[in-house]
């Protein structure tokens, strides 16, 4: 999904602020939480020291006397002490000790609804003031001092409390009273827990946590509102500026009227793609400039070119008139020559008795037979020459019949073995008897009778030829392999050119140039694997699928 930049830019920027507010707002949050309940703390501690005071003018003063009204009773817990007294003015005052006043002022707090305290301890003397259990939990830390205070956020009937408690000591006040108990100086006599009522802290605490999420909320929106116009109006509006002028430049249109008045990198930036503009318009000018100078003479010479086309073409053409006459030219008078020399062998030489025979002088006869073997050798070259101008023109018909490889080859092979014997060379013959081809059979017979004639007049004395036809990617493989000296790779790819010859041996240099064009005639290839040193190895391949050129007319 693709977002603007100014999109981007603002999303990263609210969640980078987003965390950012939120763990201050968490942390100023807690810490305002803990002030509070610090201060809670604070109070409920200020309260107990003014209990214990309080507590304490009360004992050195052995109690205090109120009043005795409707309701007030005197301390029956009083042992030895006098617990009522009467005036000169007939009232009767009642003794109240320092826990009587701490329990009554506890209720007096309570009714208030402020707060309200309880004297307790484990060695009671008034059962009102038995311990609850988080009292009791205070109390006994207290007397294996383990803590001088403990403190706990309790609910009951929904309501939250905090709830305080610490210890009191006894001390010589305290002795006129308690001495009987065992107790001494320094003794755990009991403790003072304090309640305080905190639902209205943590509403306004909660309240005070609202007001600050939406605060938050209010700043990040307006730094997300107060950013997004700022990029707009600095970064985008100049960037969409310098968008349109490569747009327009894109198109072929520049202004360099047009600025940018940002005074930042954004207008260098548009600076530098100005110049760059008016550099690459002065080469485009300049560059036109030499493209039409040298279209001109690109014209020029396709026109001489096709003009050296047409006269090469035409050359050729007489080239290969020539050819083709000069060829049936000199095979009739080649014909007629040899004609006469098979006649004067068969009538005057091969079919007269010995007295003609020795009539003839033996220099005749050599002569004779050179004649006879050059007139040969002169209409194989002229009939070659034909062939390989009737093939590469498409003149020369493809006559396609089904034939079978094997019978094909051993046929050949049984025909050359006589030649081969003469040099003392063996065949090893490999063929795969299982498929048929599609070939001008004698075009074929031709093709191989010249890879045979090769390898036998190439290959030394007392060595074998290795002959092997298969199937092959879907094509016919034939391939034979001699242990001739071998021949040079520089050199592989001319000898299937029209007259090149390898060392003195005899031949117009026709065969495989013959053997080339027949093969790609059938759609095949023609090749030969050597390193030059052990041998060689001539190969061809003819698609089963017989695709020949389009230029053949037996090509259905």
């Amino acid at each position: 999904m693709r977002l603007p930049i100014n999109t981007k830019f603002v999303l990263c920027c609210a969640f980078i602020l987003t965390i950012t507010l939120g763990i201050s707002f968490y942390i100023f949050i807690k810490q305002q939480e803990r002030l509070i309940m610090e201060q809670i703390l604070y109070e409920a501690r200020a309260i107990f020291r003014h209990l214990v005071i309080t507590r304490k003018w009360i004992s050195d003063h052995q109690g205090v006397f109120v009043e005795k009204l409707p309701g007030v009773k005197a301390n029956p817990y009083l042992k030895n002490i006098e617990a009522e007294i009467t005036a000169q003015n007939g009232k009767t005052y009642v003794r109240k000790n320092p826990a009587m006043v701490t329990r009554e002022l506890s209720d007096y707090a309570k009714e208030k609804g402020l707060f309200w305290f309880n004297i307790t301890s484990l060695n009671l003397i008034n059962p009102e003031n038995k311990p609850d259990e988080f009292e009791r939990d205070a109390l006994l830390l207290f007397e294996q001092n383990k803590s001088n205070e403990q403190m706990a956020i309790v609910t009951k009937d929904n309501t939250k409390y905090f709830r305080y408690i610490s210890p009191l000591y006894i001390e010589d006040s305290c002795m006129g009273c308690h001495v009987h108990q065992g107790y001494k100086i320094g003794d755990v006599r009991g403790a003072i827990s304090i309640t305080i009522p905190i639902d209205n802290t943590f509403s306004y605490i909660d309240s005070n946590n609202r007001n600050i999420l939406i605060g938050g909320i209010f700043t990040l929106l307006s730094l997300i509102v107060g950013l997004s116009l700022l990029i707009k109006k600095l970064i985008l509006k100049p960037l969409s500026e310098l968008k349109s002028s490569i747009d327009d430049f894109s198109n072929g249109i520049y202004n360099p009227q047009r600025e940018i008045k940002s005074g930042d990198e954004l207008e260098e930036l548009y600076k530098s793609f100005a110049s760059m503009a008016r550099t690459l318009q002065d080469y485009h000018h300049s560059l036109n400039d030499k493209i039409k100078a040298a279209t001109k003479d690109v014209e020029l010479t396709n026109a001489r070119l096709l003009e050296m086309n047409s006269l090469l073409q035409e050359a050729n053409l007489r080239k290969s008139d020539f050819i083709a006459r000069a060829s049936h030219e000199l095979r009739t008078p080649l014909t007629s020559i040899k004609g006469a020399i098979d006649y004067i062998n068969a009538r005057y030489i091969k079919g007269s008795n010995y007295q003609q025979i020795s009539s003839i002088s033996d220099e005749f006869l050599v002569f004779l037979d050179i004649i006879k073997n050059n007139v040969d050798r002169l209409i194989r070259m002229v009939n070659d020459m034909l062939d390989i101008e009737r093939i590469e023109q498409g003149k020369s018909e493809l006559n396609l019949v089904d034939v079978k490889p094997e019978d094909l080859i051993r046929d050949l092979v049984y025909q050359f073995s006589f030649e081969a014997q003469k040099k003392n060379i063996r065949f090893d013959v490999y063929i795969d008897c299982d498929f048929m081809i599609k070939v001008d059979e004698e075009r074929i017979k031709q093709v191989l009778s010249n890879l045979f004639i090769n390898a036998i007049k190439f290959s030394p004395v007392d060595s074998l030829i290795k002959v092997e036809a298969v199937r092959k990617d879907g094509c016919f493989h034939f391939e034979v392999c001699d242990q001739c000296q071998g021949i040079e790779v520089s050199k592989q790819y001319l000898i299937f050119e029209k007259f090149y010859k390898l060392g003195s041996k005899e031949g117009a240099g026709l065969g495989l140039s013959i053997c080339k064009s027949i093969i790609e005639a059938h759609g095949g290839k023609i090749g030969v694997h050597s390193n030059g040193k052990d041998g060689c190895c001539f190969y061809f391949d003819i698609p089963l699928e017989l695709k020949i050129k389009d230029n053949t007319k037996n090509e259905k």
